[in-house]
């Protein structure tokens, strides 16, 4: 089970996953059942005993106090309701688990170090690592983690950081100094923001939040030598969600994106002194047609020349792919001829132009190449540990990329690769804990017949598995993630882990469609009307699980949080008679009240995804 997006550190993370193990641990008979609450009497299908962890949203004014229910708990603001108490001995050997930290790489700095994130404390804080395996100096101290991270180009390292406040998401903008370790905020304290990119010179930062009316992402430019003056407006958002990508190499123009949805966006150059904005020509394809419907644009970068756009598109394809755009004719071009066979993400070039380096999404695996524009050449890095490659980023001069592997059985580090040596270098060497990291288990890949059909043969839904090294036959977690545009990947998750040691679970973490990762239609099978077509995945793969001798078929959970927590509620209900119980983690169990609830500028967004709650027919 992924972590929670509500446990943003170490004790609540520990709170969640405590209460998350111990009704797993009951689900399956290692605790006492006479804890387990009981299933509801009067519904129309009998759902299978749910354990549901809350955390309530403060209201706008004070109301009374809650009258204690049996059976209901709360510690701190995590609401544990028919949640089994967890047994001491099952809370250690989580202890132990958790006890790991992992390392991402966020930025290169001035003197030749890097800049990662990881956690010495409860929360994952900013730390500079001078040399490959150094040590790691933390520079942030809060209580609540740091988020996305940049650094500013020039001599003097300043870092613009954002973090929230008690998981509000609500992120402001920090700038931090690392000579004198002065810490200033940027931003209102209130609002959200994002979208962190510094001018050529290191003077000024960009960056959206939505202040003005709770809604728009307006662009803002704060001038980081007099942060007292506050940022200023530059670019009003007109209705749009307006994103900062990064500045032209001159630092007149902003490169800009509107997402509308997962399957919808755009891209804007804007001139941050008049504040004009001018939409780049993205719905056509490089032979010069419109597109035949929506287009997704994801990463984008100026060209060394400031006269084109370097940009990932499904324009024309079922998948992400790599385009030029020059910006005087308005006409594309693809880097690589060919049809796409799997999504490419994390898009950078070099301040000098000459490289480009991207991952391409193999089945959740990343695959890391890099391109010489001026040879014509690409260039493939071997012997790279399996996992998910993100955050990369070249450094100043062009000849080091940085990047986070994040693989099954090892906590995320951070690398660097050395591109003249072809070389990939290790800079952090995250710990395990007291865990022997020989007790890790690998992830297979798998894949299962669902209920409906392409080309006349079952559709076939792609699938994470992660099965302990005993003989079986084993109980099931069904683990979904949330999203639902979002894809399980063979990440290194020391819960899931813990559970496939310790309580014998195997876990099966399927990509049901409306996942990302599969190309654009596979995308689209869950919107709105078709939301049940992906609980129906859910179905096929309790079928699935009954035809393998290594599984128990009459112990099956399934758990999931946030939108993973919906499908894991709506499976409950539809196959509650195959299911032992279930967990959901801040799951949405009715999507119109949702939608009527959440945050304004998150609304339509969703409703792009979900469904409009307005629409009779929803």
């Amino acid at each position: 089970m992924r972590t929670p997006f509500i446990a943003r550190t170490g004790r609540a993370l520990r709170m969640v996953l405590l209460a998350g193990g111990a009704a797993l641990a009951a689900l399956t008979g290692e605790v006492a059942r006479a804890r387990m609450p009981e299933a509801p009497t009067a519904a129309p299908v009998s759902p299978a005993p749910a354990a549901t962890i809350a955390l309530p949203t403060p209201g706008p004014a004070a109301s009374p106090p809650p009258v204690p229910r049996a059976g209901v708990r709360e510690r701190g603001n995590l609401v544990l309701d028919g949640v089994p108490e967890p047994d001491p001995a099952l809370a250690a050997k989580l202890d132990d688990w958790l006890a790991g930290r992992g390392a991402g790489f966020r930025d290169f700095l001035p003197d030749g170090g890097i800049l990662v994130g990881t956690r010495f404390g409860d929360a994952e804080q900013l730390h500079r690592v001078a040399m490959p395996l150094g040590a790691r100096e933390q520079l942030t101290f809060f209580e609540e983690p740091v988020g996305s991270a940049r650094v500013a180009p020039g001599s003097e390292a300043a870092i613009a950081f954002l973090k929230d406040r008690g998981g509000d998401e609500n992120a402001q903008v920090h700038l931090y100094r690392v000579a004198d370790r002065s810490l200033v905020r940027l931003t209102d304290g209130r609002s959200l923001h994002g979208g962190l990119a510094w001018s050529p010179d290191g003077r000024r930062l960009a960056f959206h939040g939505n202040g003005r009316n709770g809604v728009d992402y307006d662009v803002y430019v704060a001038e980081v030598a007099t942060p007292a003056a506050g940022p200023r407006l530059a670019i009003a958002a007109q209705g749009r969600q307006l994103q900062p990508v990064e500045w032209s190499p001159d630092g007149t123009r902003l490169l800009l994106r509107h997402e509308v949805s997962v399957n919808e966006s755009y891209l804007f150059v804007a001139d941050p002194a008049t504040g004009t904005l001018t939409q780049l020509p993205t719905t056509l394809g490089p032979d010069g047609k419109p597109a035949a419907g929506t287009v997704a644009v994801g990463a984008a970068h100026f060209s060394a020349d400031g006269a084109g756009v370097w940009l990932v598109s499904d324009i024309g394809s079922e998948f992400a792919r790599i385009l030029y755009l020059d910006l005087a004719t308005g006409a594309s071009r693809e880097l690589l001829a060919g049809a796409a066979q799997w999504d490419v993400e994390h898009l950078q070039v070099s301040a000098d132009g000459r490289w480009l380096a991207w991952v391409t999404n193999v089945d959740g695996l990343g695959r890391l190449a890099l391109y010489d524009l001026g040879a014509r050449r690409e260039l493939r890095p071997a012997n790279l540990p399996p996992g998910e490659i993100a955050n990369l980023r070249f450094d100043r001069a062009g000849r080091r990329l940085g990047l986070t592997i994040d693989g099954p059985q090892a906590p995320r580090d951070a690398y660097v690769y050395e591109i003249e040596r072809n070389e990939l270098v290790r800079w952090t060497r995250s710990e395990n804990g007291p865990i022997d990291p020989a007790r890790y288990v690998p992830a297979e890949l798998v894949r299962y017949p669902t209920w409906d059909r392409v080309g006349g043969q079952p559709r076939q839904i792609p699938a994470w598995v992660w099965k302990p090294r005993t003989a079986g036959p084993h109980p099931v977690l069904v683990d979904i993630h949330g999203g639902p545009e979002a894809q399980a990947r063979p990440n290194f998750s020391a819960f899931t882990q813990f559970l496939v040691n310790e309580l014998g679970y195997a876990v099966v973490q399927p990509n049901v469609r409306g996942s990302t990762g599969y190309g654009r239609t596979y995308t689209r099978l869950d919107n709105g009307t078709l939301r049940e077509d992906a609980v129906r995945d859910v179905g096929s793969l309790l079928v699935w699980i009954a035809a393998q001798r290594e599984f128990d078929a009459q112990r099956v959970v399934v758990a999931g949080g946030s939108y993973g927590g919906f499908m894991s509620l709506a499976s409950m209900v539809q196959y509650g008679d195959r299911l032992r119980g279930g967990v959901s983690v801040v799951g949405i169990s009715n999507f119109v009240t949702f939608l009527q609830n959440t945050s304004a500028y998150r609304r339509d967004l969703r409703r792009a995804e979900y469904g409009d709650e307005r629409d009779p027919r929803m």
